[in-house]
């Protein structure tokens, strides 16, 4: 799920496409969070800094492109990666958990429901703790704007 920069050079064959990806762990969920996307409800996403660092991958940085993918893993949108920063699970703020734009957008269905996915989708050998660092990425849409 780690993110590169476009790097454009001076001809196409030496342009790098930025990384497409999807929200969520099933199809489903990443069309509902795409759309959520879509609507400009949501504008930021937390993953695990294990992830990252499991994978040798460097986390997202400010200025970063990405192209977001249906569940049928069809490009639908561009994004800009506006900040970044990690922090405890059981630090995250009520804004942030607003800006994810999942639920009812309070702290403690993010908490619910991301626990639940995080015990899910873990790396092997990583469990679940209040204190495990995540990444909240925010982030513009660009295109398609609405």
């Amino acid at each position: 799920m780690a993110k590169t920069g476009v790097v454009t050079g001076v001809l196409a064959s030496e342009t790098v496409p930025p990384p497409a990806w999807s929200f969520g762990d099933k199809p489903e969920i990443a069309d509902e969070l795409l759309d959520l996307v879509l609507a400009g409800t949501k504008t930021a996403t937390t993953s695990p800094a294990w992830e990252y660092e499991d994978a040798g991958e460097p986390v997202p940085q400010v200025g970063e492109l990405s192209i977001l993918l249906d569940g049928e893993r069809q490009p639908r949108a561009l994004i800009r990666t506006t900040s970044v920063e990690t922090v405890p699970f059981d630090e995250v703020d009520e804004e942030t958990a607003a800006a994810e734009g999942e639920d009812d957008r309070t702290l403690d269905s993010w908490r619910t429901e991301h626990e639940k996915y995080f015990r899910r989708n873990l790396p092997e050998g990583r469990e679940f703790a209040d204190d495990m660092p995540l990444v909240v990425e925010r982030f513009e849409l660009l295109y398609p704007r609405s």
